[in-house]
């Protein structure tokens, strides 16, 4: 990780294995709980995978967890590990894992990652409220997709900026669309479902929705993953295109990944997005041994 001048850079595809395996020997323990009524990973839980991480999470001030939150979701969808209880435990594969860990089990990660339906990562965007009404949000699949395909269409090991993401997001060759339609959007609303309704801004409410999805998706999830490097901020000030928005005068910023500035495919990237046939041939740093 480096930083400089406020802004920090973070290496990813060396750390991921690490973190895999440190995941998977937390889940062998015993150790990661989910709560009962949300089935997602318990405060202690987060802490503690928090403190197993190669270099932490991207944040150190508390309250911000980003991979401490997504390893645990992330390796339960890739059926590594299921819920028994309140409690994850291994699989026949997530057992396998652990015992010969290598990069081609993140490439597999990756492609079970992007067919779950278990888990919508369009939950963590706390401002926006409405989701969970019937027949408003596009299948969480579909929207994974999109934001892999935008990665395709960047060149690899080159920075891209957020906003060069975002249009090629809004293109034909990787469009994301979050509502099922129009009249989807004024269900979606921020702090009053009249006042706030999304449905006012219309267009213009891109950057709140699809936008703040695709930084969570890239942020919490593929850089987590070890896919892209990511640069970036503190979320707070980070972006003011939310502004505009009604019930939004308060926030100091909208989501917890408005800091991302840019990304960058990496090697590891590059292979599982366009070549997993070379994934064998990487040379990155091998887990620790067991």
């Amino acid at each position: 990780m480096v930083a400089e001048g406020g802004a920090q850079t973070r290496y990813t595809a060396a750390d991921a294995l690490s973190n895999l395996v440190a995941v998977l020997e937390l889940i062998a323990d015993g150790q990661v709980r989910y709560t009962a009524a949300s089935k997602r990973p318990t405060a202690a839980t987060i802490r503690l995978v928090e403190d197993s991480l190669v270099g932490g999470d991207y944040y150190e001030a508390p309250g911000e967890p980003l991979a401490a939150f997504a390893w645990p979701l992330i390796v339960q969808a890739s059926g590594l590990a299921r819920l028994a209880g309140t409690r994850l435990e291994l699989t026949a594969r997530g057992t396998a894992a652990l015992a010969k860990p290598g990069y081609g089990t993140l490439g597999a990660v990756w492609g079970r990652w992007l067919k779950n339906v278990s888990f919508d990562e369009m939950a963590r965007i706390d401002a926006v409220k409405g989701q969970r009404k019937p027949a408003t949000l596009t299948p969480a699949a579909r929207r994974r997709a999109a934001v892999a395909a935008a990665l395709r269409l960047v060149e690899p090991g080159a920075w891209a900026g957020t906003e060069l993401i975002w249009s090629v997001l809004r293109t034909e060759q990787a469009r994301l669309v979050v509502a099922r339609s129009a009249l989807a959007q004024w269900r979606l609303y921020i702090g009053d479902p009249y006042y706030g309704s999304l449905g006012n801004a219309g267009p213009k409410a891109w950057e709140a929705v699809e936008g703040r999805y695709a930084l969570c998706v890239l942020f919490e999830y593929i850089a987590t993953l070890g896919l892209i490097d990511v640069h970036y901020i503190w979320p707070a000030g980070a972006r003011d295109d939310y502004r505009f928005l009604w019930g939004t005068d308060g926030f100091a910023s909208l989501s917890r990944y408005d800091g991302l500035l840019a990304v960058r495919v990496n090697e590891l990237g590059a292979a599982i997005l366009h070549d997993p046939a070379a994934i064998p041939g990487l040379r990155l740093p091998l887990p620790r041994p067991l």
